[in-house]
């Protein structure tokens, strides 16, 4: 009888822990919906807001939606499309740090050329602050930072995935970008000869023939290093460098074209 009873209690116990994975597999199974379910409809949220242009918006669901479900069917893409949105927002800063973390998170992914991309065209939309275009700021007598870290970002993309579909577009911001940084570098040079500095103002008209060589601000390069010679009494030099000067000027006179006043073409928004 005892052992009846024994095979009787064991055998509930069985049931009750067959019942109890029962239920805690279906309890699994519907919070598992449930997280897909809120996933999606966060998403639909999200793009709704993004298609109407409500960036801010669209910001805040895509931000719960990357941070609550980070393994999610639409994470991947919602951190791509809080990349835009943030930049679509002005947000430069914070769409560049997501670009930056999407790219650590996943070096292999094949959207990666579109967030070196974004990071780019963040960087190269930081340069403008609101007030510039009211007082008129010259950005190329600015310390180009941002500029300079657009141009690095472009480079990137370029040797990275040459076959990307924004390799072309990145090229001719590129081009904007290297006379912007020609230009600065130009702008330093007159500042030393204003100075006497004649020797530093060579060396950094060198720098800008070198660094970005074919640049239509070149030109002022040559001219600035001729100038400087000259006032060195270092005649042969000058009449070298001002022989470069007059012929790369009388060969193309549209590099003597003024990128910087032309019509802002790079905005493709």
């Amino acid at each position: 009888m005892k052992q009846k009873g024994a095979v009787i209690f064991k055998n509930t116990q069985k049931i009750f822990f067959l019942i109890s994975l029962l239920l805690i597999a279906a309890c699994s199974k519907e919070e598992a919906t449930d997280l897909r379910s809120s996933s999606e409809l966060i998403y639909e949220k999200a793009k709704s807001s993004l298609d109407n242009a409500n960036y801010r918006n669209a910001t805040r669901y895509l931000e719960v939606l990357t941070t609550s479900f980070p393994f999610s069917n639409q994470a991947k893409q919602a951190q791509l499309d809080l990349i835009y949105a943030h930049y679509r927002s002005s947000s430069f800063e914070e769409s560049i740090d997501e670009a930056k973390q999407f790219e650590k998170e996943n070096p292999t992914h094949p959207r990666v050329d579109y967030a070196l991309y974004m990071r780019g065209l963040s960087s190269f939309e930081g340069q403008h602050e609101w007030y510039h275009d009211i007082f008129d700021v010259d950005l190329t007598k600015r310390p180009p930072t941002k500029t300079e870290e657009a141009f690095s970002v472009f480079s990137q993309l370029i040797r990275r995935y040459p076959d990307s579909i924004y390799v072309s577009d990145a090229k001719q911001r590129m081009i904007f970008l290297r006379n912007r940084l020609a230009k600065y570098e130009n702008h330093v040079a007159q500042h030393y000869m204003e100075r006497g500095a004649y020797v530093a103002a060579i060396n950094r008209a060198k720098y800008a023939l070198e660094q970005y060589n074919g640049s239509p601000s070149t030109i002022q390069s040559l001219e600035i290093i001729a100038e400087a010679y000259d006032k060195l009494g270092m005649t042969d030099l000058a009449e070298q460098a001002e022989s470069i000067y007059l012929a790369n000027q009388s060969k193309d006179p549209n590099l003597s074209i003024d990128i910087e006043n032309s019509d802002p073409w790079y905005k493709i928004w």
